[in-house]
């Protein structure tokens, strides 16, 4: 990573979403994962590397990540993806008449639809966030019903 900052972002939006301490990785990080001494679970948990090892988050947490997503990976993803694509454009100009500029186009067409499909994803998994904590509720609120016994006919005399 760079020294401007870049990494510290990148670990600040990890923390956020995973909502566990995210550790640098590179030549100067202590060694962590399967091998590492006295973590035999690997990085961060026994599922995936920066997990918990429960599948539990709070509604807060949800709300959190998904204002991650929307706030931070959807606009600097658009960002990023516009910063390319007038580069790729500048640079094929420049090779105007050369296999080079079809072989731009065919990049910068490829990128285009790889960021479609990114974006289409972070919008899901906001969406999904945004909604899990109300499927929980209303599946809480109907199994507890079913627990509640029927009015009987004799309720009434």
């Amino acid at each position: 990573m760079s020294e401007d900052g870049s990494q510290v972002a990148d670990l600040q939006v990890g923390m956020r979403l995973n909502h566990v301490p995210v550790e640098p990785s590179g030549p100067t990080a202590p060694p962590t994962g399967p091998t590492a001494p006295g973590n035999p679970k690997g990085p961060m948990g026994p599922f995936v590397p920066g997990g918990s090892g429960d599948f539990a988050s709070t509604p807060a947490q949800k709300k959190a990540a998904a204002n991650t997503i929307e706030t931070e990976l959807e606009p600097n993803t658009k960002k990023a993806a516009e910063h390319a694509d007038t580069d790729t454009g500048t640079a094929q100009k420049g090779f105007d008449g050369w296999e080079t500029a079809a072989g731009l186009k065919k990049v910068a067409d490829t990128w285009d639809q790889q960021v479609k499909t990114l974006m289409g994803r972070l919008a899901a998994e906001k969406t999904s966030l945004r909604g899990a904590s109300g499927l929980f509720a209303s599946n809480d609120t109907g199994i507890g019903n079913q627990f509640l016994a029927p009015n009987s006919k004799l309720n009434g005399l």
